[in-house]
């Protein structure tokens, strides 16, 4: 079972600046809990992300020591994948790609068919410096936009990354659209049909329905979850209003009530906590 912490989406809709010292600080913090990997920064446009313009910074004053955490950064398009893949230490380049192609404009100024050409030219980057490819499918349970969806459509999609080689492929509910019934839906149609890929969830939600759908993704066999201490978090592109994570705090109860091996150290996540509320509402 994986859990991806993912500061990176709790800080980039930020209107403040967080100033670099203090993501050091609480991404380190990050790193003795245990987590399997931290979605830690992304090397894209300071004018799209201002909140990110020192992912670079970050890298270079995280302390790894005997961490066995991994760390991901994502990329959107090929001068980012470059630049991340300068540090050995990053092991995955994320990338998203939308089922919407009103929000692939909007997210990386691309269509659909041009980013499937980034995501191609991006893997073969991760493959010269030996680094793993993670494909976030966007808008991957309906969009705002009536752009079409539908789940055969997801199911296409993930074909197509499995051809390109995504070596992890994780369903993102951007806006937080999904519900109980469509997300064990999908995520049973994926798991039965490419049983052999590493399907991921990256779910937002409000809190009162944040349990449900771990439920939901958990019975349907996904293991590989993603979220932020708290709930903090939103994709600043997509509409007005962020829609926050799965509070990480809420996966790790579910999944330990399931008697699932989290990897977890309590006492160093309970500092984490302290430390993400310090941080959080002043900013």
């Amino acid at each position: 079972m994986k859990i991806i912490e993912c500061p990176r989406d709790a800080m980039q809709g930020l209107e403040e600046f967080i100033p670099t010292a203090i993501k050091i600080k609480y991404i380190n913090q990050l790193l003795r809990v245990g987590f399997d990997t931290i979605d830690f920064g992304s090397f894209v446009s300071a004018r799209a992300i201002p909140q990110m313009r020192d992912t670079a910074e970050v890298m270079n004053g995280l302390t790894l020591g005997e961490s066995q955490t991994k760390l991901l950064a994502i990329v959107a398009n090929t001068r980012g994948a470059f630049e991340a893949c300068k540090y050995d230490a990053i092991h995955y380049l994320g990338f998203p790609l939308s089922l919407s192609d009103t929000f692939q404009q909007r997210n990386t100024n691309k269509s659909i068919g041009e980013a499937l050409n980034v995501l191609e030219e991006i893997k073969s980057e991760c493959v010269k410096t030996n680094k793993k490819l993670v494909t976030y499918i966007s808008m991957g349970f309906g969009n705002p936009y009536n752009d079409p969806y539908d789940v055969d459509l997801v199911l296409g999609f993930v074909d197509v990354l499995k051809t390109l080689g995504s070596d992890v492929i994780s369903i993102a509910d951007t806006i937080g659209v999904s519900t109980p019934e469509n997300i064990r839906y999908l995520f049973t149609s994926v798991t039965q049909q490419y049983p052999t890929l590493e399907i991921g969830a990256h779910l937002h939600s409000t809190p009162h329905t944040a349990i449900e759908k771990i439920e939901s993704a958990y019975q349907a066999g996904c293991k590989r979850f993603d979220g932020a201490i708290h709930g903090f978090g939103g994709c600043p592109m997509a509409k007005d209003e962020l829609v926050g994570n799965l509070a990480t705090e809420e996966i790790i109860m579910y999944l330990q009530a399931q008697h699932e091996n989290t990897h977890i150290n309590s006492s160093e996540f309970a500092l984490a906590l302290r430390l993400a509320e310090e941080i959080f509402p002043k900013h």
